[in-house]
């Protein structure tokens, strides 16, 4: 069960509201011509923006990218800060930008299992410093509280239409084996990137084992499996979801790697694991350490529909499928109502019809 983690880097400093609306929304008046590699209504996207999430996406390739690789990777980074831009500049009209307290309360989960010079240290490897950090975290923040309120807040699922699902696919409820339904808190022990000295690899998974330990000692004291995944989770595809995996077929967990199938194999519904290493299920090599949770396990044979747990999964599922529509027609519409010139684009065309 592997997992990886990405961080965004960003180049301003944010000490209050005022100026992070400053800092979030852009500044137009920056930026010779030369290196405005594109606009957002005004704000000027500039060629040291995009240079510096390139060379952070491409550090420790094997091998340097073509010239058309590098055209298309920097097009493709382009195309993410715009529409970050377009994001962010309309939770600003909406007035949910993340506050101060917000920002702080999230970066003090973050470095709560470290020391300070461990922390430090963790920013600088990341290619951070706190200021960075702090901005990524107002960032992604106030993004999640956009989409919270112009989309998730607007999904309501009725009973009739989880009623309604299950007669119509009742044979998917009707399972040929056992599912398992896991939740798991992964910590990384890999420096960014893949790089880093032997020295630099030993630190970041003492760092690692420390960070789990504090974790699992706090679960054993009574805390909360859900919120402290939420929290400390490095898994950006399960963290959000309390670190909720699955149903996973029975066969599924049998082809795991034998220390997490044992370890998931012996729980009981509710019970987590001891601390275990992560091993990708690609490379098979170790990328961290993790707790997995039971969640519950479904028995082979029709699950009725009274069960909690199959109208629970169904309001899941037609949730998500009208999120991701709500979604892409309001990306759609953010363009719409947008001015946005690329200009690398244009230069890219432009060239074309030189070569």
């Amino acid at each position: 069960m592997l997992i990886h983690a990405r961080k965004f880097c960003s180049r301003f400093v944010v000490h209050s509201m005022a100026l992070a609306l400053l800092v979030l929304i852009g500044c137009t008046g920056r930026g010779t011509d030369k290196e405005v590699m594109a606009k957002v209504n005004g704000y000027k996207i500039l060629r040291s923006e995009v240079d510096k999430t390139y060379n952070t996406q491409i550090a420790g390739s094997p091998q340097k990218p073509t010239p058309t690789e590098e055209e298309a990777l920097r097009l493709n980074v382009l195309g993410q800060i715009i529409y970050n831009q377009l994001q962010l500049q309309k939770a600003e009209k909406l007035g949910i930008i993340a506050t101060d307290d917000e920002v702080e309360s999230k970066f003090n989960q973050a470095k709560a299992p470290y020391s300070q010079e461990q922390f430090q240290k963790l920013l600088k490897d990341r290619g951070f410093s706190e200021a960075d950090y702090k901005l990524e975290i107002r960032r992604n923040l106030t993004v999640d509280k956009l989409l919270n309120k112009e989309i998730a807040s607007k999904v309501t699922i009725s009973d009739a239409e989880i009623q309604g699902y299950y007669n119509q696919n009742k044979a998917e409820f009707n399972l040929i084996e056992p599912r398992y339904s896991l939740a798991t808190i992964f910590v990384s022990n890999q420096p960014p990137n893949d790089t880093g000295t032997p020295a630099d690899r030993a630190q970041m998974d003492a760092q690692a084992k420390k960070k789990i330990q504090i974790i699992y000692n706090r679960l054993e004291s009574g805390e909360d499996f859900t919120e402290l995944a939420q929290k400390y989770s490095e898994d950006p595809d399960t963290a959000r979801s309390g670190g909720a995996i699955g149903p996973i077929p029975e066969s599924q967990i049998k082809n795991l790697d034998p220390v997490t199938r044992e370890s998931v194999q012996r729980l009981k519904a509710g019970q987590w694991s001891s601390i275990i290493p992560a091993v990708d299920g690609r490379s098979h090599m170790q990328s961290g350490y993790q707790i997995v949770r039971l969640n519950a396990k479904e028995n082979a044979g029709q699950r009725d529909f009274n069960d909690p747990q199959v109208q629970q999964f169904i309001r899941n599922k037609l949730r998500n499928q009208r999120e991701q529509i709500l979604k892409a027609a309001y990306d759609d519409v953010l363009r719409d109502d947008a001015v946005i010139h690329n200009y690398y684009a244009e230069q890219i065309l432009k060239e074309s019809g030189t070569k």
